[in-house]
C-alpha cells in the first residue's frame, strides 16, 4: 500500500511464462467486465507482449484471435548468430503488423517494459522508444533468442531481473498494484527437449527471486498452470484463457472491497509507523 491515500489508480503487472501468457488475456477480460479501469500496465516477456497490445487499445476479442495462433513455432525465426539459436524477428513483424511502428510513450495506457542488460545484470525499464524493439528485448530468452541492442545496451529477457514487474508500477505512480504470476504453484513439467530443459532451469532461478519481489504488490493473482505447456497451448486456448479469467474474477471482489475500506488499511499502516515513535516518549514522561 502506498502513502498517498487519495491515489486509487490501478496498475497491473503481467509476468513472464511463455505460451501460458494466454491466461493474461482472460485476466484483463475479468477487469473489463467489472468496469475496473487500468491506469498503468507493465510486462515482462510474454507479459510485455500482451501488455503492449492492451496498452495500445486492442480489444479482448482481437487479442484472443492473435493468441489462438501464438506458439513457439509461429514466433521462432532461425538465426545463424552466435549469441542465439533464434531471433525475435517474427515477434517484431507481428507487432509492426498489428500495432504499427510506434513508440512506447504513444500508448493509450502508460506502459513499461522490463528487460535485462546481459552485460552487467542490471534491470532496464523501457518506457520510451520503439515498441517492437522493447518487446523483442523483453522476450529474448538467453541462449535461445539473440539479444536485442537498444541504446548501446545488449538486452535479454526481463524475467531474469523481475519476472512480474511490480516495481515498474510504483515508478509510474500507481496507487494500487496488482501482480499476475503465471507460475503461482512453483512447479515444473518434466522437460521434453533441450528448449524445455533450459526453460525449466531459468524458471526455477527466476521463481526464487520472484517470491520476494511479489511482496511489494497490494494484490497477487496467482495462477496454477502446471498442466499447460510453455511451448504451445493452441489446443487448450479456451481452457487457459478461462484459468486467467476465473482466477482474476475471484480476486477482483477483494480489490473492490479494498478500494471501499482503504482508509482503514491506511490508518493501520500509519499507526504501525507512528506508535514505535510515540511509546518511548510516553515512557520518558511516565518516569519523570
Amino acid at each position: 500500500m502506498k502513502w498517498n491515500l487519495f491515489n486509487s489508480s490501478i496498475g497491473i503487472a503481467l509476468g513472464g511464462g511463455a505460451a501460458r501468457g494466454i491466461a493474461h488475456i482472460g485476466v484483463l477480460k475479468a477487469f473489463e467486465e467489472n468496469d475496473i479501469k487500468i491506469s498503468f500496465i507493465s510486462g515482462t516477456s510474454i507479459g510485455a507482449l500482451v501488455a503492449c497490445y492492451y496498452a495500445f487499445g486492442k480489444d479482448i476479442n482481437a487479442m484472443k484471435a492473435i493468441g489462438e495462433g501464438l506458439n513457439y513455432k509461429s514466433i521462432l525465426s532461425l538465426s545463424i548468430h552466435k549469441k542465439g539459436i533464434f531471433t525475435t524477428k517474427s515477434i517484431r513483424n507481428m507487432i509492426l503488423k498489428d500495432i504499427g511502428d510506434v513508440n512506447i510513450e504513444d500508448a493509450l495506457i502508460p506502459l513499461a517494459i522490463c528487460a535485462t542488460d546481459i552485460s552487467n545484470g542490471e534491470q532496464v525499464v523501457l518506457r520510451q522508444g520503439n515498441l517492437a524493439n522493447a518487446v523483442c528485448a523483453s522476450t529474448a530468452i538467453p541462449g535461445i533468442f539473440s539479444p536485442v541492442e537498444i541504446d548501446g545496451r545488449v538486452l535479454v529477457d526481463g524475467g531474469i531481473t523481475e519476472n512480474v514487474p511490480i516495481s515498474l508500477l510504483d515508478q509510474m505512480g500507481s496507487g494500487i498494484t496488482i501482480a499476475v504470476d503465471l507460475n503461482g504453484n512453483k512447479k515444473y513439467r518434466e522437460p521434453e527437449g533441450m528448449i524445455s530443459i533450459m526453460s525449466n532451469a531459468i524458471d526455477i532461478a527466476i521463481d526464487l527471486r520472484t517470491i520476494d519481489q511479489l511482496k511489494k504488490a497490494d494484490f497477487i493473482i496467482s495462477l496454477d498452470l502446471e498442466n499447460y505447456n510453455r511451448m504451445d497451448n493452441t489446443e487448450q486456448f479456451e481452457e487457459l484463457y478461462n484459468e486467467g479469467y476465473q482466477t482474476a474474477s475471484k480476486k477482483i471482489k477483494q480489490i473492490l472491497w479494498y478500494k471501499k475500506i482503504r482508509l482503514l488499511f491506511y490508518l493501520k499502516k500509519l499507526y504501525l509507523v507512528i506508535a514505535p515513535l510515540k511509546i518511548p516518549n510516553l515512557l520518558t514522561w511516565w518516569r519523570s
